[in-house]
């Protein structure tokens, strides 16, 4: 199996929803198989750390699964228009990766999720685009061929899958969302398959 890593962080489970429909897409392509991982919090109190195995959900990500995948699609919460710290946090950790190349010529996409619609998600998305271009990786996106990216009227751009809660408690997902989560993963791992092959 080859293996697509899929990495999020998430605070209020929005992210995490389209991360675990993004895994899902992976998974619909033959010989393909989604690798899950969170990051954890990033404290503003150096002596703060997070249980090295998190209480629920999937592990951490390590480095070694950014050397040991065949494609990686990263997902983030906008933060001002960029991706939130923990995800930055775990970019800054992987000089070694880009020292060795671990990354260059693997197929990369993205995803976020905004508490409103003009809350930043496709600067959020270019944001978390440049250090995997620095690492050499094939940026990925959602072409127009995916009729929900016309029709959305929720989350969804040609720069990756995203998520629009309107602030509502409730996190689930549009049908439209879904769908271009879907694909995304499936686009990845798709294109992982074809350079592996």
């Amino acid at each position: 199996m080859t293996d697509i890593l899929v990495v999020y962080f998430s605070r209020n489970g929005s992210t995490e929803a389209l991360a675990r429909e993004v895994a899902a897409g992976v998974d619909t392509v033959p010989g393909a198989a989604a690798r899950l991982r969170t990051l954890p919090a990033v404290s503003s109190v150096a002596e703060a750390t997070e249980d090295p195995v998190p209480d629920s959900g999937p592990p951490y990500a390590s480095n070694s699964d950014l050397k040991e995948c065949a494609g990686l699609i990263l997902g983030s919460p906008t933060h001002f228009g960029n991706m939130a710290a923990p995800v930055k946090y775990f970019l800054d950790g992987t000089t070694t990766e880009w020292f060795a190349g671990s990354l260059t010529g693997k197929p990369a996409g993205l995803f976020t999720s905004t508490s409103s619609l003009h809350g930043g998600q496709e600067s959020t998305l270019l944001s978390m685009a440049i250090p995997l271009l620095h690492h050499g990786m094939l940026i990925t996106g959602l072409p127009y061929s995916n009729p929900e990216l016309s029709g959305t009227k929720t989350g969804g751009t040609p720069y990756g899958a995203s998520h629009v809660s309107w602030n509502r408690e409730d996190d689930s997902l549009s049908g439209d969302e879904q769908a271009l989560a879907r694909a995304l993963g499936k686009r990845v791992a798709g294109i992982a398959l074809r350079m592996a092959g």
